[in-house]
């Protein structure tokens, strides 16, 4: 007599028992419920996880995208005590020579108050040339009124627009700029007090950029703060600013002049650090949507094998082996995390691909600003998907719930038919 045949793993049959039992009939319509919520729970944890680290990538890009292109990759300046920075000239043509570095832009900063017949307001100089503007694109393609050209040659000055709204003023108005740095007088240092035309207005996208920086022609912010033929740094700009560690290493090799290097990541150390600890935590807390969801998983696959106890003995008199139902109980549970997860992959990704429509429908709907540009310094609500990062997520989810299918799926297969018989 020859052996019986054993199915092989994962037959048809045990997909369509599977199905059958996510079709639960009219008394089984609790464990269809909890099915039910446990795929919204996995669905919605997904897509919100999805959209919620887009965001945070959107905002993350935006602000590196601002602050890079405004402040340079790193600063150099001299070392205290070894006197003003008179030779940045030759230093900043040195700096240009070194591999990987695109330019290196002389720079006077300091703090004025802007005033007009409106209203006076705090403001942040930075005193450069037009060749030094034109390196960094994200202030000369930003210019919205006016004109850059011939910077070098003019006593104008460009402003942002938000600074410009909130003084009331507009393109070829006059501005009064006022430094606490003025002439010394036997009473004191006097204010210095200078009127200015307006010769650009600029709109980088980041409120707080547009409401504070005045870009000076480089000559006239020497003779307004007082140093003739010295500059305060030179900003550097290298063609990627992930690797400025080691370009940093290489400007110190190639420049013998003691110079203090700062780079962007030790300017903006704090904030990086608390956008990566907001970034870390927002997953952590968003995640537990997925978590409870797959324990919704396990308590529904439970009373599923509680209630199937007598079609499951009677599948083992019948011939199927503790595999078998195991592996049908494992496709029910597992059909629902993987479909709940395509289907957030799905929500999610469209969510993010619409998100500016969505906020702007939202707020239409509400009457209120969602996202103000003077509380988030964006214009815009952004979202980059990351591939690998959403990769990450959607692994995470499937693993999840298929962890949550296997101890119902080991108590189906444990499962005792004469036990399950003897009450019948």
């Amino acid at each position: 007599m020859s052996a019986k045949a054993e199915t092989p793993p994962f037959a048809p049959f045990e997909w369509l028992l599977a199905l059958r039992y996510l079709r639960a009939r009219r008394k089984e319509g609790f464990i269809s419920v909890i099915a039910g919520f446990s795929f919204l729970g996995i669905m919605l944890g997904v897509a919100t996880l999805i959209i919620v680290m887009a965001v945070m990538n959107g905002f993350r890009s935006q602000l590196y995208e601002k602050i890079l292109g405004l402040n340079g990759h790193a600063v150099v300046l001299p070392m205290s005590g070894t006197g003003p920075f008179t030779d940045y000239d030759e230093v900043a043509r040195r700096l240009r020579d070194v591999d990987g570095v695109r330019t290196a832009v002389p720079t006077i900063e300091g703090q004025v108050m802007a005033s007009s017949p409106a209203q006076a307001l705090g403001g942040l100089v930075y005193g450069m040339t037009e060749r030094g503007l034109r390196d960094m694109p994200l202030v000369a393609n930003s210019i919205v009124f006016g004109t850059i050209d011939k910077f070098d040659e003019q006593r104008g000055i460009a402003i942002g627009n938000r600074l410009a709204q909130s003084l009331g003023l507009s393109l070829g108005d006059f501005v009064t700029l006022v430094s606490p740095r003025g002439a010394r007088t036997p009473f004191g240092t006097a204010p210095r007090t200078r009127p200015y035309r307006i010769a650009a207005i600029f709109e980088i996208g980041m409120s707080e950029y547009d409401r504070t920086l005045i870009f000076m022609p480089l000559a006239e912010a020497q003779n307004y703060f007082s140093k003739p033929d010295v500059v305060d740094y030179l900003q550097v700009v290298t063609a990627d600013p992930e690797s400025i560690e080691s370009r940093i290493a290489t400007m110190k090799a190639t420049i013998d002049r003691p110079l203090h290097y700062v780079s962007w990541r030790e300017r903006n150390g704090t904030f990086l650090t608390v956008l990566a600890v907001e970034r870390t935590m927002m997953f952590i807390i968003l995640s537990l949507i997925i978590v409870v969801a797959a324990f919704n998983i396990i308590s529904g696959m439970m009373m599923l094998v509680k209630d199937k106890g007598r079609a499951i003995a009677i599948l083992r008199t019948m011939g199927a082996t503790k595999g078998a139902i195991m592996r049908v109980f494992l496709i029910t549970g597992a059909s629902i995390g993987v479909v709940g997860t395509l289907a957030g992959l799905l929500l999610g990704i469209v969510f993010c691909l619409n998100i500016e429509e969505i906020r702007q429908f939202a707020q239409a709907i509400t009457g209120t600003t969602l996202m103000d540009p003077k509380v988030y310094y964006l214009t815009r609500l952004p979202a980059d998907i990351d591939p690998a990062e959403t990769a990450w997520i959607v692994i995470f989810a499937l693993a999840l719930t298929l962890l949550a299918t296997l101890y119902p799926s080991w108590r189906a297969s444990r499962l005792d038919p004469v036990e399950a018989l003897r009450y019948e």
